[in-house]
């Protein structure tokens, strides 16, 4: 593919300073960017090494002026960057159309241009919007309700009630609505499974990393809010919400009913105990427990939970407190001889 800046500049609506008639063949990072390449300098830590990339142009925040370069202005460059790099790379369907090989209920509805894959199981009374791709081994249980322009990727498995949104991404091997981990023990100590009949509910724009489990609730719905972003490998419990555009890192785990607000941040491996809340703008460190509620806008990290900046402080001494220790034990020690020639002195 061949397009001169101009045309790439009007497609990211970026402003041109540079050669409107450049011709860019490509996308490339921006250290291995040759003269028919276009990258992006997000960061004054690239703003400051233009002249060490060989890019033919470069995408700049819109305050950046330099006139030795090619230059494309906009609001954010990482993001018209991807823009580009989706323009040069387009994804392309491994196939269209419904496979013969798909099981699919007769009452089964599906939208206009679904790509259904062989192996894929559809059953009864379940809706799929337009241009709905499915890949191979999904399986899509009963009254099931999939959105438009959704891609499910292999081995995933949407189980009874499901609701999914417009613009969804699911990765492989995840499972949703499935039942959450509930006993009740009796008088003997054995323990009965608690019957979930509720649903989970996947709003727009929601993307699903690979192997995560999200359980149906228990009644009501497990809520996952408009614009999340989760890793691999996370698990949120039964009747949890998650709030619009919070990003979940991989391996966080979220216990029933909790509530995470807007705009979160957990990072790897945070655990959330369950029946909390963790307000809008919170961010929360890796590796991090949370047994109580976390007010909105806060920054937290540690186990339990506490200010980021004093769990930073707490790391620092830590690998301290073996010397502290045997300090601690001399002075002690001087004291407790401080103590006796002191009462030798008195008799």
């Amino acid at each position: 593919m061949e397009l001169m800046l101009s045309q790439v500049a009007a497609m990211v609506q970026g402003q041109l300073q540079g050669d409107p008639q450049k011709i860019i063949t490509g996308i490339a990072p921006f250290e291995m960017s040759g003269p028919a390449d276009i990258t992006f300098a997000g960061s004054s830590r690239f703003l400051k090494r233009l002249h060490e990339t060989q890019a033919g142009a470069i995408l700049v925040p819109a305050s950046f002026v330099d006139s030795k370069f090619n230059l494309i202005q906009v609001h954010n460059p990482q993001i018209a960057f991807s823009q580009i790099v989706r323009l040069f790379h387009p994804v392309l369907p491994f196939w269209s159309g419904i496979s013969p090989s798909a099981s699919i209920s007769q009452n089964a509805e599906i939208g206009k241009d679904a790509a259904i894959a062989p192996f894929v199981v559809i059953q009864d009374h379940v809706t799929i919007g337009d241009r709905v791709t499915l890949h191979p081994h999904v399986v899509i249980g009963n009254h099931v309700n999939i959105g438009d322009d959704v891609e499910i990727y292999p081995n995933v498995t949407l189980l009874n009630g499901t609701k999914i949104g417009n613009r969804v991404v699911i990765h492989a091997g995840t499972v949703i609505g499935s039942d959450g981990f509930g006993y009740t023990p009796d008088d003997k100590g054995s323990y009965h499974r608690i019957p979930h009949t509720g649903i989970v509910q996947i709003d727009d724009d929601v993307e699903i990393g690979a192997v995560n489990t999200i359980d149906r609730a228990t009644y009501g719905k497990t809520w996952i809010q408009e614009g999340v972003k989760t890793d691999n490998l996370v698990h949120i419990a039964h009747n949890v919400v998650v709030g619009e555009n919070t990003v979940l890192v991989a391996q966080v785990g979220i216990a029933g009913s909790a509530t995470i607000g807007k705009h979160a941040v957990l990072a790897g491996q945070v655990g959330i105990s369950g029946h909390i809340t963790i307000g809008n703008h919170v961010t929360i460190g890796p590796q991090s427990g949370i047994a109580g509620s976390v007010a909105e806008g806060t920054v937290v990290s540690g186990s339990p939970e506490m200010p980021h900046r004093q769990w930073l402080k707490v790391q620092r001494i830590i690998p301290r407190l073996p010397d502290m220790k045997k300090k601690i034990g001399d002075i002690e020690k001087r004291l407790e001889e401080i103590e006796a020639t002191l009462n030798q002195m008195e008799i």
